[in-house]
């Protein structure tokens, strides 16, 4: 009976297992770095991915992440010309791999977040340049400021909250530099908005006097008559006055109330939309450098503003009958420190259109996610698609990128008409550069769409329309190359991990 009458192999039970597990699971070694204009720090984590096991998926999801090592938080290092000392980052960071004893080769994937300082176009060559071996691995985001926000609110564990409680939050991540508001309803971001004010816009030596004096702390004291100068000392009475101004305009933001002229110049954003100034809000979340302080989590002083900032703003609050209660969502600090990047494959539709295969593969992509509202109005998409790549502080034509929507509805002619066009007014740069206009779509209509734009709305377009993929704000994509056989082609999707 065991005689056959070619060779094979003896497999035990246990190897059948482990084959049978490796096929439905994997785990990564992840890392995630923060670099920003007040602190830097990085945390490494093992993921567990697993199989969909429906519908024969072919898409791997989180099931597990445990946070192997998370580094001392880092004051981030300047030099004397207020660029970022890059040398002395590297140092922290190849310092970070040996204290947490791995080494840089047994990282699968990460995510690198820049945000202020750091993604100034000298600090930002420099710190890519750190990086640069890394490229097909890590996700390089230099965070503008609505990404920022959008960071904060979901790092901090604030649009989970919302989620969870079915509520409408405002959460007010205050770090080193600039504050960021998002307002969350039901777990989704309505809106965002940023003004610098921060707790190390100065920072005072107790030998040296002031050593940093940022530009939106000049302006502050100057509304204030106040004099600041590198070396001076800043008077106790002038910098409870200070911080008594910045209290005022974080207030005027948590009110969402018009900007008065000072509020104006400091705002880094758009102020609020005016249909959300009498908007009601169940809670306030805070996050960032000085929530450690108002949640009472740090006591120590650094030089700067952030314990005065935290105190004063916590009395505000508290003389405030009128306000929604103050809900801590989990992380301060940290927020942004997110993991790195969780891997799920998906594979595409076969109905999809690749305009120049050999611009495949496609890495690290940013995914820009928009609704469709009907009717399909081209003014109306093309509004859609503007709003979306602000709010993730994306500029037509420097990049490609991955615009991502859901399709619902029949493919008429005049359906995908005013689509295809919507896209491209909202994108003439990147189709006057011949930039890949990437679009990845929850639905079957990739081929259809593709020919329609590259052949009637703007001939010759490079376009490379895949459908039957699920995408977000925040993800990023890999795009392999085309199988042949099957008309496919793989998506690697780096969705940066919130807790």
């Amino acid at each position: 009976m065991h005689e056959l009458e070619f060779e094979h192999l003896h497999v035990a039970s246990e190897e059948i297992n482990e084959v049978a597990w490796s096929a439905d699971n994997v785990e990564l070694t992840t890392v995630g770095i923060d670099i920003g204009s007040s602190t830097s720090h990085m945390m490494f984590a093992r993921v567990h991915l697993q199989r969909l096991g429906t519908a024969l998926s072919s898409r791997f999801v989180v099931v597990d992440r445990r946070i192997v090592w998370q580094s001392p938080i880092l004051l981030t290092p300047y030099l004397p010309d207020f660029t970022i000392d890059i040398d002395e980052l590297d140092g922290f960071i190849g310092g970070c791999y040996r204290y947490a004893d791995i080494e840089p080769a047994d990282i699968d994937s990460g995510a690198v977040i820049l945000t202020g300082e750091a993604i100034k176009r000298r600090n930002a060559r420099a710190i890519a340049e750190l990086f640069s071996e890394e490229a097909g691995r890590f996700v390089c985001a230099s965070a503008g400021h609505h990404m920022e926000c959008q960071l904060a609110a979901h790092g901090s564990g604030a649009v989970a909250l919302s989620r969870g409680h079915g509520a409408t939050l405002l959460n007010v991540d205050i770090g080193g530099g600039t504050t960021k508001f998002a307002l969350i309803e039901k777990g989704h971001l309505a809106a965002t908005a940023a003004i610098a004010v921060g707790g190390r816009l100065i920072v005072e030596d107790p030998k040296q006097g002031l050593v940093r004096i940022e530009e939106p702390a000049r302006e502050i004291a100057e509304s204030l008559d106040i004099n600041l100068a590198l070396g001076e000392t800043l008077a106790p009475a002038d910098r409870e006055r200070m911080v008594a101004r910045m209290v005022r305009l974080l207030m005027r933001m948590i009110d969402r109330r018009p900007p008065d002229e000072l509020m104006r110049r400091l705002l880094v954003t758009d102020p609020w939309p005016d249909h959300l100034i009498n908007k009601g809000i169940d809670a306030l979340t805070f996050s960032g450098g000085v929530a450690e302080y108002l949640y009472k989590r740090e006591t120590r002083g650094f030089g700067d503003l952030g314990a005065d900032l935290a105190h004063a703003l916590s009395h505000a609050l508290a003389h405030r009958r009128d306000l929604p209660p103050v809900w801590d969502p989990g992380a301060g600090i940290r927020a942004t420190v997110i993991g790195a990047a969780q891997f799920s494959v998906q594979i595409s539709g076969n109905t999809i259109a690749i305009g120049d295969p050999e611009q495949l593969p496609l890495q690290n992509l940013p995914v820009v996610a928009f609704d469709l509202a009907e009717p399909l109005d081209a003014a109306a998409v093309a509004a859609a698609v503007r709003a979306a790549l602000r709010q993730a502080d994306i500029e037509d034509g420097t990049a490609p990128v991955a615009l991502a929507f859901s399709w619902r509805g029949d493919p008429a002619h005049a359906r995908l008409s005013g689509l295809g066009a919507g896209i491209c007014t909202a994108l003439p740069r990147t189709l006057a550069a011949a930039l890949p206009l990437v679009l990845l779509i929850d639905g079957d209509i990739a081929m259809s769409l593709g020919r329609l734009i590259s052949n009637e709305i703007a001939l010759g377009a490079n376009v490379i329309a895949i459908d039957g993929v699920a995408l977000k704000a925040l993800d990023y994509v890999d795009i392999g190359r085309r199988i042949e056989v099957s008309n496919t082609v793989p998506i690697i999707i780096k969705s940066l991990l919130f807790k």
